[in-house]
């Protein structure tokens, strides 16, 4: 063979090959680009939750829905998982009491009507507190089945409100 052909071969090698790197990174980049997130965050706002004491909590606005894997519809305490898998759950959960003196509410997360015990989620007793409001937060990882109804409650003996809450629920795997 003549130095010309081999260098002609040796071009279109080159060529091939550098077509081959563009594809396979094309590829790369769309397969990770596919990946998308399933993120629910819904929030309870004054109003929202009008029971006092114990009762499951009504998120009247979901502020991030990304993926399908958990679906809730505004204004119930249901959210419904729609895909088997490992999930991360925070919350927080905000309680006022009217009239000052002893005080304490807790949280626990439902799975299909039945409270997870271990996810249960004590304040703090206070009494005598010029404070009328209290905070729990709290963060879970859980595996949940598809068909699961997930639900935050606040729990106590007292007259409790619940004017706001959050919950940010991450499919993670």
């Amino acid at each position: 063979m003549c130095c010309r052909c081999n260098k002609i071969i040796i071009g279109v090698c080159v060529s091939l090959l550098l077509i081959l790197i563009v594809i396979l990174t094309l590829v790369i980049i769309n397969n990770n680009n596919q990946k998308t997130s399933d993120i629910l965050v819904a929030i309870a706002k004054p109003g929202d939750n009008t029971t006092l004491g114990t009762t499951t909590i009504k998120f009247s606005q979901n502020n991030i829905v990304e993926g399908t894997a958990i679906s809730h519809t505004e204004g119930s305490d249901e959210i419904n998982i729609n895909e088997t898998g490992i999930y991360q759950i925070s919350y927080q959960l905000f309680g006022v009491q009217d009239v000052t003196g002893t005080f304490n509410f807790n949280a626990v997360l439902l799975v299909n009507n039945v409270a997870l015990e271990d996810t249960f989620n004590q304040s703090p007793v206070i009494r005598n507190s010029t404070s009328n409001r209290m905070t729990l937060t709290s963060t879970v990882i859980l595996r949940l089945e598809a068909g699961d109804v997930l639900k935050l409650q606040g729990v106590s003996i007292e007259d409790i409100r619940y004017d706001n809450a959050r919950i940010d629920i991450e499919k993670i795997g």
